[in-house]
């Protein structure tokens, strides 16, 4: 009879020996879960600076600076002008707006010329864009938009943002 309560002693111990490691390894096994399967911010994709005349903006930045022009390309969609000027896997970006009734003419008349946005490359957009909504943040595209060359973005309001307007670029 002592023998067997002893028994039902050291069962008891050993299925508690093992509690410390099934937590450890729950643990690890969340933490794999948050980094392979969330999405990341992979690096800053570019910074645009908003600009009322492209040649000056050029002067300096091109000019006086020395960055290569990249391209000078016409964005329809976004009734605008960019300036691609590439920086060790980044670049600046001048917009200058081609029409009065774009968003960036609107912002330039609001705010002037100067920096407009900072771009974050992510590496899965639409799980970014669901991460945020469920923290809370105010995005102003709900989903994706597509560029000319197939890329996806879309913007958060600076209101959730301390005042930056930021965009999500996924190659």
């Amino acid at each position: 009879e002592t023998r067997f309560y002893h028994e039902e002693i050291n069962r008891k111990e050993r299925k508690g020996f093992y509690k410390p490691f099934l937590a450890l390894f729950a643990g690890l096994a969340v933490q794999y879960f948050l980094e392979t399967l969330m999405p990341h911010i992979k690096q800053i994709n570019h910074v645009a600076v908003v600009v009322d005349d492209m040649d000056k903006a050029l002067s300096f930045w091109r000019d006086a600076l020395g960055m290569e022009l990249h391209e000078l390309r016409n964005v329809p969609a976004e009734k605008s002008q960019v300036a691609f000027l590439p920086l060790h896997g980044s670049e600046v970006e001048l917009v200058q707006p081609t029409s009065a009734d774009s968003g960036i003419a609107k912002y330039l008349a609001k705010r002037g010329p100067g920096m407009h946005h900072i771009c974050l490359e992510v590496d899965d957009i639409e799980g970014m864009i669901s991460q945020l909504t469920s923290k809370g943040v105010r995005l102003i595209n709900d989903t994706p938009r597509a560029a000319a060359d197939g890329k996806k973005y879309a913007f958060i309001h600076p209101e959730s943002t301390s005042g930056v307007l930021v965009e999500l670029y996924q190659l």
